[in-house]
């Protein structure tokens, strides 16, 4: 019996486990993955979009220590103290004990707007932590993107490659053919042996590449122990409409980290106001109640008044805290400035990048019909017994290096449109 329980069991385990061992996985084990799926996964599970909410936590937790100035607070204290004072040797030294407990309560009562103040800034240096959020965002949406479409081009480059293999191949065995009836020397056999040896070298090369984009594209997604799944095709060529202009004035509008130093800029300003409020005096209120005394029951009492505050002379500590927040007020601007130059750039190249493909890519395909049809021609007078292997070879090869340069040039187009479509903000 407990051999039988124990078979059961194990059989229970072997059933579930790997079910069990999948569920906590965000990609399940041989799904097809879209772009957009993959970006998703990427947002939900990437460790900088992590740092950057809790950044966003950071700044809404400060908001409420800003905030806490306009609140009482209250505290309570106890004391014990035994103690035996220093007297002359005539009078007789007594130990005594001390009691003390007091509630106390102390409240700002007009501060000249520097709470307010304090307030405001946090909640400026929130919002640009909200918008760097947005920033590592686009900046993980960009690179999933680039990842992806990296490896639909080894994936693409591969099957070149193995049909490649597969074109050679048939060669070797009609070099071997003809060379059986001594229609063709052994120089042919040799020839096609050693073009097969470099397309499988080839087909090699193209695997790693693979197997590199495939873990890549699973760093990118923030899961790199991701288990094998395919991705759908998307490298194929859409013109993109945009033109500089456009795509300019949207890259100001809606580019997170522009818009995450101008909340720094007006945060910096605001800082000017709150340093120089160190000149103002400010009106705080106590109040307080408690027992004490060396005996019990132990006397009471309590207090309550208002304090006025007046700064005189502080050692011009305001002064240079003011001129403090003027320069970070400078540096902020000129950081703004230096990225409106840095966005203008990356939108101008990533423009360019995109035409450049666009031409490319129509010249590349040209470049494969022309190939196909040039390997056609050179089997065929090799077949014929006209041609020679080294026709066969070039037509090959050239076939080769234009679909391994049409995919190059989509490959490219999806990038910088992608690159174009970040750099204007556009997620």
């Amino acid at each position: 019996m407990k051999q039988s329980s124990y078979f059961i069991m194990a059989l229970i385990m072997l059933i579930f486990l790997p079910s069990v061992a999948g569920a906590g996985s965000p990609i399940q084990k041989g799904e097809r993955l879209d772009l957009q799926r993959c970006i998703k996964t990427a947002i939900e599970n990437h460790p900088a979009l992590q740092a950057a909410r809790n950044n966003v936590l950071v700044g809404e937790s400060r908001i409420g220590q800003a905030r806490a100035n306009y609140y009482p607070h209250i505290n309570w204290q106890t004391d014990y103290t035994r103690l035996r004072p220093a007297t002359s040797r005539v009078v007789e030294r007594q130990t005594q004990n001390e009691y003390s407990s007091t509630v106390t309560l102390d409240q700002m009562l007009y501060d000249f707007g520097k709470t307010k103040t304090q307030v405001n800034i946090q909640k400026l240096n929130t919002d640009s932590f909200r918008q760097d959020l947005d920033n590592v965002e686009s900046e993980i949406v960009l690179g999933v993107k680039q990842a992806y479409y990296t490896l639909l081009q080894a994936e693409k480059n591969r099957e070149v490659a193995l049909e490649t293999v597969g074109q050679f191949q048939h060669h070797l065995e009609q070099a071997k053919g003809f060379f059986e009836v001594g229609t063709k020397p052994k120089f042919d056999v040799t020839k096609a042996e050693v073009d097969l040896s470099n397309a499988v070298l080839n087909r090699i090369r193209a695997e790693n590449a693979l197997r590199i984009a495939r873990i890549n594209l699973n760093n990118a997604m923030g899961i790199p122990a991701a288990p094998e799944y395919t991705i759908d095709d998307s490298l194929f060529f859409q013109k993109y409409q945009e033109d500089l202009q456009t795509a300019l004035e949207s890259a100001y509008r809606n580019r997170p980290d522009l818009l995450s130093i101008l909340k720094r800029v007006e945060a910096a300003d605001q800082s000017i106001n709150l340093a120089k409020k160190g000149y103002y005096p400010y009106l705080t209120g106590s109040a307080g109640y408690g027992f004490g005394g060396g005996e019990f029951p132990l006397g009471e009492g309590w207090n309550f008044g208002a304090a006025l505050n007046v700064p005189i002379f502080n050692g011009l500590l305001t002064h240079y805290q003011i001129e403090e927040a003027k320069a970070n007020l400078n540096v902020a601007k000129a950081n703004e400035q230096a990225l409106r130059q840095l966005i203008r750039l990356e939108v101008e190249q990533a423009f360019s990048n995109l035409r450049e493909a666009e031409e490319r890519t129509a010249t590349a395909q040209l470049a494969v019909r022309q190939a196909e049809e040039n390997v056609e021609l050179a089997n065929g007078r090799y077949a014929a017994g006209v041609g020679n292997p080294i026709e066969v070879t070039d037509a090959l090869v050239s076939l080769s290096n234009a679909r391994t340069t049409h995919i190059a040039a989509l490959t490219d187009y999806r990038i910088a449109q992608a690159g174009l479509e970040k750099a204007m903000g556009v997620k």
